[in-house]
């Protein structure tokens, strides 16, 4: 099974660059943490820990260990940090300075962090290097479950005749739109019409998609592959769009990314980000919807047509079914508004 191996391979060592950086600003002790985990992890989880803990030991220096530099920082420091000290931790998350910036974590920034902190005490509490771990006391931050945010019938089609016909554009935005319709109509079809994460999205090259059997292989989370299968109308959206590069002198025969930017080269996450932005604010302006909501778009609807959650699950990529409930479960409401006349508490004359 053969995908974009270059574009994940030059992402991963993007990050491990990125997490060599982070490293020499965090304690030594981090690196026999980052090497413990290294086979348990991606280069992302690993380059997420690099921030969270440059957070953590910074506060560490200017509310516990006083007086001491985040290099200078020991295992015996850790093993001094009582439950009260993380709990301070997670208050002074709600307001804090790093360096020139303030900044502030909601529930879940919080909540990631403290799982950041838990796995570092874990890991040296397990190695038998620190003999109390008082990160296990501490409780996680309540995640209260966010509204889902997804297009509804019309709104798609509004969404997609945005991208395809320019109405509402800038005189500025119109100038692009020309050369870029087709691409951005083929991006917002794949994602709306296949539930594909946007990673998996700009990940993928010319010949992972079959047009034989309407299907193109992703490189899922973790590195797994999969194969997805598309629709006919998918599968125009996609044709069109090879259809123009094939006719366009100025791509590269080297270039073997899908979707490329006016630049030539594979598009990048900030780019597709803004696009989605750029026509949803005009199609759905109440709405603030990202790549992801597009993929919760199609989920839900996925759900409604099948009523099959691990159908679902196992479309969207997700390991585990409770995920794809959490998120689409508040769907059922349509399910129990249809079914709420059902019942007859009275019998009609035709019963009787």
């Amino acid at each position: 099974m053969k995908t974009s191996d270059n574009y994940y391979q030059d992402r991963n060592l993007r990050n491990l660059d990125k997490i060599d950086s982070l490293l020499e600003e965090l304690p030594p002790f981090c690196e026999d943490f980052f090497r413990g985990v290294e086979g348990r992890t991606s280069t992302l989880t690993r380059l997420n820990y690099c921030y969270d803990l440059r957070i953590f030991f910074d506060f560490l220096c200017r509310k516990v260990c006083r007086g001491k530099e985040v290099k200078t920082l020991t295992l015996e420091d850790l093993e001094r940090i009582t439950d009260t000290d993380i709990e301070i931790f997670l208050a002074y998350l709600s307001n804090y300075r790093y360096g020139d910036r303030r900044l502030s974590c909601d529930e879940r920034a919080k909540a990631r962090k403290l799982s950041t902190v838990r796995s570092l005490f874990k890991y040296f509490f397990n190695k038998g290097l620190i003999e109390v771990n008082n990160t296990a006391k501490v409780s996680t931050p309540k995640l209260h479950e966010k509204e889902i945010v997804r297009l509804e019938g019309d709104e798609i089609s509004d969404l997609l005749d945005t991208a395809e016909l320019g109405r509402g554009l800038s005189r500025h935005m119109e100038g692009y739109h020309a050369r870029t319709k087709i691409r951005d109509t083929a991006i917002l079809t794949l994602f709306l019409g296949t539930g594909i994460r946007i990673s998996e999205l700009v990940g993928l090259n010319n010949e992972s998609i079959d047009f034989k059997t309407n299907s193109f292989v992703v490189t899922r989370k973790g590195g797994n592959q999969a194969i997805l299968y598309f629709s006919e109308e998918v599968g125009d959206a996609l044709g069109a769009y090879l259809a123009q590069k094939e006719e366009d002198p100025k791509v590269p025969q080297s270039e073997h990314a899908l979707f490329l930017s006016l630049q030539y080269k594979r598009i990048t996450v900030r780019a597709v980000e803004n696009l989605v932005k750029k026509y949803a604010s005009i199609s759905t302006p109440l709405k603030k919807i990202t790549p992801h909501k597009l993929r919760s778009t199609y989920g839900t609807a996925l759900y409604r047509e099948t009523g099959d959650i691990y159908i679902v699950a196992d479309v969207l990529g997700h390991k585990d079914v409770n995920t794809t409930r959490k998120h689409y479960a508040a769907i059922t409401e349509d399910k129990r508004r249809a079914v709420a006349g059902k019942v007859k508490l009275h019998k009609s004359e035709d019963d009787e």
